[in-house]
């Protein structure tokens, strides 16, 4: 299925002639705390494009696709040249194909995926490490973005709407999270993707009365009074796991290969 969007400033119609070419992005969500933020923030990389069209804007890490080339296998390539970033687990989002989306004729397979926090930081500085940290790449509020190329907006708009419609029925907040929490950093994750406050008597109440937690033996201890540790229920069928891997992802390994900054499509 294609998604169709028209945008107010949206690119001169290509030629019939002009050739049809596949181009692969992907989001990412993941969260950070900005400096001086008592709160996470849901956030996700973006590329500084460095020609034309849309030359100097912001777009989403993207690529055209090879012709021997799996779609998946393009995502997570793309992902890697532009940002330094490798995902456990990619999840088809959407076709956009608006004929007036780019000057030339172009159609994007958007994939997405959730990342730790510490799974971002680990990967970055391995890349600063080893003297290829990525070019041009900086990270955004994804609730407040610039005017971003193309019909990049929209896309994010959408992916946050997906996102925040399976926070309230799947275990995609679990995306964000280490194979243990405690109940305040799973709550911190819900309030991140719905940008509201919840309550959290109530928030508690709901979550131990779903079945898709479990309480561990272990606390964790700080300033305040110890607080237990959770995990997911992996028993617990889901309808829909959004963009999430089968296995819990403690037990996924992340890796991160050298890559030559691209130009964002």
């Amino acid at each position: 299925m294609t998604l169709t969007i028209r945008s107010e400033s949206a690119a001169s119609a290509p030629s019939p002639s002009d050739p049809t070419r596949v181009a692969v992005s992907t989001v990412i969500f993941t969260l950070r705390r900005p400096d001086g933020c008592d709160l996470p923030v849901l956030s996700l990389p973006l590329v500084r494009r460095t020609r034309d069209p849309y030359g100097d804007f912001w777009a989403l890490p993207g690529g055209w696709l090879d012709a021997d080339e799996e779609l998946e296998d393009a995502a997570s390539r793309t992902l890697g040249e532009t940002t330094g970033l490798a995902a456990s687990y990619l999840e088809q989002l959407y076709a956009f194909g608006a004929i007036d989306r780019s000057p030339s004729r172009v159609i994007s397979i958007v994939y997405w995926a959730l990342l730790r926090s510490d799974d971002v930081d680990a990967q970055l500085a391995a890349h600063l490490a080893a003297g290829d940290a990525p070019e041009n790449v900086e990270w955004f509020d994804a609730a407040h973005l610039p005017t971003l190329a193309f019909d990049h907006n929209a896309i994010v708009d959408y992916a946050l709407w997906r996102l925040r419609n399976k926070v309230g029925y799947s275990r995609i907040a679990h995306g964000f999270l280490p194979g243990s929490f405690t109940l305040a950093e799973l709550r911190e994750v819900y309030e991140a993707i719905l940008e509201r406050r919840l309550d959290p008597a109530n928030f508690r109440r709901q979550v131990e009365g779903s079945g898709t937690l479990i309480p561990t033996d272990d606390f964790r201890t700080g300033s305040h009074r110890p607080a237990r540790l959770y995990r997911y229920n992996h028993d617990v069928e889901l309808s829909d796991r959004g963009p999430l891997g089968t296995a819990p992802p403690a037990s996924r390994e992340q890796s991160a290969t050298p890559h030559t900054p691209k130009e964002a499509r």
